[in-house]
């Protein structure tokens, strides 16, 4: 059982391109979404750190 699972894991090669494929794709989905909620998000922030502070 050892041997085989030993066999398995040096014929397993994964897939490098998918991964890189869904790395950039999330990487490109968060600088999108940071891009179009970034101002708004800044926004509500400094509304809300205006309401503690008291200004």
């Amino acid at each position: 059982m050892a041997r085989w699972i030993t066999r398995r894991l040096a014929e397993e090669r994964g897939d490098v391109p998918g991964w890189v494929l869904i790395t950039l794709m999330t990487a490109g989905l968060v600088a999108v979404l940071w891009g179009l909620a970034g101002p708004a998000l800044s926004g509500v922030f400094d509304q809300a750190m205006d309401r503690v502070v008291g200004f």
